[in-house]
């Protein structure tokens, strides 16, 4: 079977299930595991904004919205040179990867998988559903992230629960969404700004402070943990004043941001640091 992947989350999981030597062609952010770098690229960012702050993304990425703009470029032509059997794509977060609706109409007669969880569970159904789409065994790679979602679980409950806000964003912040409160829960974080299955929405620092969490975790999604401690120091006295004993600081990319199975090394991060 040959397969595109338009999201770094399938292509994660697409290794995971043992079909790695099946994916012809990525995006530019599949940089995991390491060998899904050599793959052919078909998409690009329509913006620049490696080098930019947080606010400048936020400002930038909205109004690219507003207009209607997609934010991914895909060469389609590439696609169906390479003559896939399948392509992967995602109708959560346009913002996030490239869409479906945006790649669809130029892949007509090729199949394309819409991925769109909205909670943990939403997650571990994917990965099984892209397993028997590509028709291959996906029991013992989900009786073993389950075994470790179950074994984390334990050993959080072992311990107090804690109070905590998880920021997906720093500035401004974002509240915890999607599948992320569905791991907080699970690691015993009682955070009262997250809502499970719905996306992620900016809130103030005073709504952070409000919550009065004894741990502020910041996660920025798309940002290594290096950027994410950058981008906190440019936003050092809000984050002090929410006055959190612990201000942990985490790599949304690898981890939390990205709905495959390393949501449960995301989970097991929480649980050995919280």
């Amino acid at each position: 079977m040959r397969i595109v992947s338009l999201l770094p989350s399938a292509t994660e999981t697409l290794f995971a299930l043992g079909l790695g030597d099946q994916v012809v062609a990525v995006t530019h952010e599949c940089d995991y595991p390491p060998a899904a770098r050599a793959l052919p690229v078909v998409t690009e960012s329509t913006l620049r904004l490696q080098d930019k702050e947080s606010a400048s993304i936020e400002a930038a990425v909205s109004i690219e919205a507003m207009e209607g703009r997609p934010l991914y470029g895909v060469d389609t032509e590439a696609i169906r040179a390479l003559e896939p059997d399948l392509v992967v794509a995602q109708d959560v977060c346009r913002v996030c990867a490239v869409t479906a609706d945006q790649v669809a109409p130029e892949l007509e007669g090729i199949p394309v998988i819409r991925q769109h969880p909205h909670s943990l569970e939403d997650v571990l159904d994917d990965i099984q559903e892209l397993g028997a789409v590509c028709r291959t065994d996906a029991a013992p790679l989900m009786a073993g992230l389950r075994a470790r979602i179950n074994a984390a679980s334990q050993s959080a409950r072992r311990l107090a629960p804690v109070r905590g806000v998880f920021l997906e964003w720093i500035n401004p912040p974002y509240r915890a969404g999607h599948w992320t409160p569905d791991i907080l829960a699970l690691a015993c974080i009682e955070d009262a700004l997250a809502r499970p299955g719905v996306p992620s929405v900016p809130v103030s620092w005073d709504d952070v402070a409000a919550a009065r969490p004894e741990l502020l975790i910041l996660a920025p999604c798309g940002f290594t943990r290096d950027r994410a401690l950058e981008e906190a120091e440019l936003v050092r006295t809000q984050i002090d004043a929410v006055g959190a004993a612990r201000v942990l600081v985490l790599d949304g990319s690898a981890y939390f941001n990205r709905p495959g199975p390393r949501l449960v090394d995301s989970l097991e991060l929480l649980v050995a640091n919280r």
